[in-house]
């Protein structure tokens, strides 16, 4: 392994410790935002806006792209949708199928954030996982996308060969313009600490957390604030799942609507690094086309007024 890229343990500890703010900003510039130039390390380019397809998985995709382009978003992600296995893009995606994908995407002149694309083949076996994870950054990179947002696994069982076939893969997908990333998802990464247990097991600057505040809440059943976990992912975060909470136990709810501090969360992650990179809507209040399409062009504006950027 390129020893500039793979760390040991305790390296990746020091790095982070040592680079903070400034190891995020980097890789938001070269991983997250290769399109969009950084001035200099020290100033961030301004948060991209964007919203996922799975407010309309209910859709075909190409209803969710033309609601975001019409909700006024420059910036989409691919997640949730109606077909085959639920997603936009899988490791079931044949190429040509993600070249389409792509065409769909362009004809609306949004970019692609951040692609959800579910499950590798981890269970079978490493190397099966490695092919299947390969297939599947090559299906992003078709798409453009700037990062590939993995889930992670609660089983205890193939936890280590998870994380291995991930970083047997940083590289290759790093050579493709992309980031990987792990979110708060439940099971073995469902708070802040989990999540970061994961990076440093992996231990590649090209692998990081792509925060989730509404699942914070979510998986400890609203008794963890993300307000109180962000800290600890300082210098880790690559992006953020713009994700409310309702209780009992509701996470299909319009940002801004709930019991999530946004403010609060994102002076947090500020302060622990997370100057500039991707806030992606992720769910909003349930409803017919009309009203999700407001809801979406009502979060788009919250967005802004909260970074500054109306």
């Amino acid at each position: 392994m390129d020893q500039a890229k793979h760390l040991t343990r305790r390296g990746f500890l020091s790095e982070s410790a040592k680079l903070g703010a400034v190891s995020t900003l980097a890789w938001t510039c070269s991983t997250l935002q290769p399109n969009h130039a950084c001035a200099s390390v020290g100033k961030a380019p301004p948060y991209m806006i964007a919203c996922y397809t799975r407010p309309w998985a209910q859709y075909e995709y190409r209803v969710a792209l033309d609601a975001i382009a019409e909700a006024g978003y420059t910036y989409a992600g691919l997640m949730t949708t109606k077909g085959k296995n639920g997603l936009v893009i899988s490791v079931a995606t044949t190429p040509e199928e993600a070249a389409q994908v792509a065409e769909e995407v362009k004809k609306r002149n949004l970019k692609v954030v951040s692609v959800y694309g579910g499950d590798i083949p981890v269970g079978k076996s490493l190397e099966a996982g490695i092919a299947g994870l390969k297939k599947l950054i090559d299906n992003c990179a078709a798409c453009g996308t700037m990062n590939l947002l993995m889930g992670g696994t609660g089983d205890q069982k193939i936890y280590d060969r998870y994380y291995k076939a991930i970083a047997e893969c940083c590289d290759y997908a790093a050579a493709k313009g992309m980031g990987i990333s792990i979110k708060p998802h439940g099971g073995l990464n469902a708070t802040g600490p989990q999540c970061r247990k994961t990076v440093e097991s992996v231990g590649d600057r090209n692998f990081g957390i792509w925060y989730d505040p509404g699942n914070i809440y979510y998986y400890s059943d609203g008794k963890l604030s993300p307000v109180d976990d962000a800290p600890s992912v300082n210098g880790l975060v690559m992006g953020m799942c713009v994700k409310d909470f309702k209780p009992p136990k509701s996470v299909d709810v319009t940002p801004g609507t709930g019991l999530v501090d946004f403010a609060a969360v994102l002076a947090k992650l500020k302060t622990g690094g997370f100057k500039s990179g991707a806030l992606v809507v992720e769910c909003l209040e349930p409803g017919d086309l009309a009203h999700t399409l407001a809801e979406a062009k009502k979060t788009r504006q919250f967005l802004e007024k909260l970074t500054g950027q109306t």
